[in-house]
């Protein structure tokens, strides 16, 4: 088996940015994916698609149950301390586990299909959910080399599967879904609107399943052809592993905690998907007038009339969901090359490289976060319409994008919060913070989506509230543990500071610009995008003026060593 070089190890941000760009490149994807069959369904047939995805999400994290993450913080532990072996053993072991969990989680995906369609009453999900089902099996086999790589600091392969998953997606699940919902009457004989409607989805969810096929298949040929950073001679002379019963309790006593932790946080989703689609049925039918009041003219009548409004908000809510979720992804990734890094700091004892690198995680997180939730909340109005164009249901999108873009900030940085809590040893704390954060999720969703005025936008509400109590544990506790303070000036305060001015800015722009350009679909792109620039480019410059960025982070762009030589001039960077 032929090796790559054992030194293609990323540095944090150099693994942040390529596993970062790829995901985009996957989100962008996945949004265009789910934007086109939104417009091609409206917002029930986007009900039924993210009602397959909701089922989905916390039985995928149940069957992995964490141990991507644990796989790739013993692989990095294991590699720091040049026990090759033991990285192999640790592969050997893992990979069994993962057929077994994908062969569980794909039976209980089709058990518990037949009941959840019935809770949330949506009968026309559950063959849509039926087809996904097999996309777990795919995605638990997917997952295990995932973290193997990653743990070695490769993010490559991670970035490649995930392309190669979307555009497979896109590709065969729009061009399916497309030719039943428009020819599926001549093709098979289907003339109830609905029922095409029920096919289409289904048609759009097969393409997801074979994108994981195809995504495993790649990572799997990869490593038979390419395999992994270890060289014959670094594996001989490697120390005498592990036996395999002792490899899998460790990595069993890390990866449940873990996993527990990451399934509380999936289960959010479908909470908000059960738990708001239920409050706003039990609304409609005791004070239903209460709740369409709220959106006059903005419900057609024939969802009203066919039961289906819950549906419909529920639809609008995750059309801003999709956009939120690019955020996120991002900060994924943040997480995923955070934990390999910190991992190897806190192993080696090296305090001051440790805080460099919580620094490091920190400022890159809020230093994305911060304006990237703030330009939601502004700039909601147009975003939603240019990506959505007038598809029903984007006015109410609009008004959920504008909470839900406060809300992200503190989503999308926990993860990467956590993830450090699980590099120096407290695999244990995301479980329990994430636990409380659920509680005081469930309640809040409970209490809002229940009022009239708020109704579908107490999801919002719950998450912001949420998320917002397991950062602040979160830092508190990774202080406590490491006895490290990061400088909150430089990775919070400067970020906030100079994503203030950047979307005021942003947002002026865009205002002063649409009054200008015609109020086409081409005006709307150009105000949008010219708002957007003007955001970047002041943002970067008083980042820069605040000091709020450091010469590593220069020299990590393309012409970085030119520019950091420019700012160091000047005295702008250190």
């Amino acid at each position: 088996m032929k090796k790559i070089k054992a030194n293609n190890n990323q540095s944090f941000i150099m693994g942040a940015a390529i596993l970062t760009l790829c995901l985009l490149i996957v989100k962008i994807i996945g949004m265009l994916y789910k934007v086109s069959l939104s417009r091609l369904y409206g917002p029930v047939g986007a009900a039924l698609l993210s009602n397959a995805y909701e089922l989905y999400i916390p039985l995928f994290t149940l069957a992995t149950a964490g141990f991507p993450i644990a796989v790739s913080r013993m692989v990095s532990e294991s590699m720091s301390k040049g026990r090759y072996k033991d990285v192999r053993r640790i592969k050997e072991v893992a990979i069994p586990f993962f057929v077994i969990a994908g062969v569980v989680a794909f039976l209980l995906m089709i058990l518990f299909s037949f009941f959840y369609v019935r809770i949330i009453k949506s009968p026309d999900s559950f063959i849509s959910m039926i087809v996904l089902a097999p996309a777990i099996f795919f995605g638990c086999l997917v997952s295990a080399y995932r973290g193997y790589y990653e743990g070695m600091r490769n993010m490559v392969p991670t970035s490649i599967s995930e392309v190669v998953e979307a555009l497979v997606k896109l590709l065969v699940g729009y061009s399916f879904a497309y030719v039943v919902m428009n020819y599926g009457g001549k093709l098979f004989g289907i003339t109830d609107e609905r029922l095409l409607l029920k096919y289409s989805v289904a048609a759009a969810i097969f393409g997801i399943t074979l994108g994981s096929f195809c995504s495993f298949l790649y990572i799997y040929l990869r490593y038979r052809i390419q395999g992994d950073a270890i060289t014959q001679e670094m594996y001989d002379s490697a120390p005498k592993p592990r036996k395999r019963r002792e490899t899998f309790r460790i990595l069993l006593r890390t990866a449940i905690p873990i996993g527990l932790g990451a399934l509380i946080m999936s289960v959010a989703g479908t909470v908000d998907s059960m738990l708001i689609q239920r409050r706003l049925i039990h609304m409609m039918e005791r004070i239903p007038d209460a709740l369409l009041s709220q959106y006059p003219g903005l419900i057609p009548p024939e969802k009203v009339q066919d039961g289906l409004v819950h549906s419909y908000l529920w639809g609008c809510y995750s059309y801003a969901l999709t956009i939120m979720n690019l955020v996120v992804t991002v900060t994924q990734a943040f997480g995923t090359t955070a934990l390999p890094n910190v991992t190897e700091a806190y192993t080696k004892g090296n305090r001051d490289y440790l805080k460099r690198s919580m620094e490091t995680v920190m400022r890159v997180t809020f230093v994305f976060t911060i304006p990237a939730g703030l330009g939601l909340t502004a700039l909601a109005d147009p975003i939603m319409h240019l990506v959505y164009g007038h598809t029903d249901g984007v006015d109410i999108s609009v008004e959920v994008l504008k909470l839900m873009g406060i809300a992200v900030i503190v989503f999308a940085a926990a993860t990467p919060m956590c993830s450090m809590l699980q590099a120096v040893g407290r695999v244990d704390m995301p479980l329990k913070l994430y636990a409380v954060g659920m509680l005081i999720k469930v309640v809040s969703n409970y209490i809002f989506c229940g009022i009239p005025q708020i109704n579908v936008q107490g999801g919002s509400i719950g998450t912001l509230l949420c998320y917002t109590f397991v950062i602040i544990v979160s830092i508190y506790v990774l202080i406590k543990e490491t006895g490290i303070v990061p400088d909150f000036r430089v990775a919070v305060l400067k970020p906030l500071a100079a994503s203030a001015i950047c979307i005021a800015a942003s947002w002026l722009s865009y205002r002063l610009l649409a009054n200008v350009v015609p109020p086409r679909t081409l005006g709307l792109l150009i105000a949008t995008f010219c708002a957007v620039f003007i955001a970047c480019v002041v943002y970067a410059i008083f980042l820069i003026l605040f000091r709020a960025i450091s010469k590593e982070d220069v020299m990590m762009l393309p012409k970085g060593a030119r520019i950091a030589s420019l700012l160091e001039k000047y005295h702008l960077i250190k």
